[in-house]
């Protein structure tokens, strides 16, 4: 699936770099792709060098990820557009996660310009979201957790994002990371918010249903009860 044929409707990704996670999720279909960046490398103990980073994309790829984003490193703007270079030029569905900093925002600038998909990230504030719309940036992605932690009203905040972003005509997509719970997921969803990147934790909870469980076991018997095998 290349990036133009993405959903236009809801979009799950998997926040992880840890390939074990990918090869438990991604053959359910329902993720576009993976989402990661320096923090994840470290936690699943990958190098952020670029024979590491390119070996890591094609995993993804191999494991029918539609998308695969990777964040840049740098202090300025100049090596900011550097490993941005260098990642996009891994594949065309690689995405360039950038910081909405000032010399975050020139790099994002001139990666867009070349036609690299990029998400701004680590949004705390409803403008930063307008920031990442005029940069041209594919996402724009804030941090719903750690916008709670910090004392701001995450939700509400992230709800005058995407209205913000549609009242103005952008085509930016929000993309809501750090999502504590299924519970943050759901209000969103109801708030018209479509684009999230949930942890392998969140997704396990996805699956929990007690209700479900007990309605397929009961299914599963009444089957066999009458007369069902499995075919050969």
């Amino acid at each position: 699936m290349t990036p133009a044929a993405m959903p236009t409707g809801l979009r799950l990704f998997l926040d992880s770099a840890d390939v074990e996670a990918w090869r438990r999720w991604l053959p359910l279909g329902i993720f576009c792709g993976v989402t990661t960046n320096p923090t994840l490398l470290q936690r699943a103990e990958v190098p952020c060098t670029p024979d590491a980073l390119r070996r890591l994309a094609d995993q993804a790829f191999a494991l029918d990820a539609p998308e695969v984003q990777m964040q840049v490193w740098g202090e300025d703007a100049a090596s900011m557009v550097a490993a941005g270079t260098l990642l996009a030029a891994f594949d065309e569905r690689v995405v360039v996660k950038v910081p909405v900093t000032r010399e975050g925002l020139i790099c994002a600038r001139e990666l867009a310009n070349e036609g690299t998909g990029v998400t701004l990230t680590a949004l705390y504030a409803p403008h930063q979201a307008l920031l990442a719309a005029a940069a041209g940036a594919r996402y724009a992605a804030p941090y719903l957790g750690r916008m709670n932690d910090a004392g701001r009203q995450g939700e509400e905040d992230i709800a005058r994002m995407e209205e913000m972003l549609a009242r103005t005509g952008s085509e930016t997509r929000l993309l809501v990371a750090s999502l504590r719970s299924v519970d943050d997921l759901v209000r969103l969803a109801v708030r018209g918010i479509d684009t999230f990147t949930i942890s392998a934790a969140v997704a396990d909870a996805l699956l929990v249903e007690p209700l479900t469980d007990k309605a397929v076991a009961d299914f599963e018997a009444h089957a066999r009860a009458m007369g069902a095998t499995t075919p050969p």
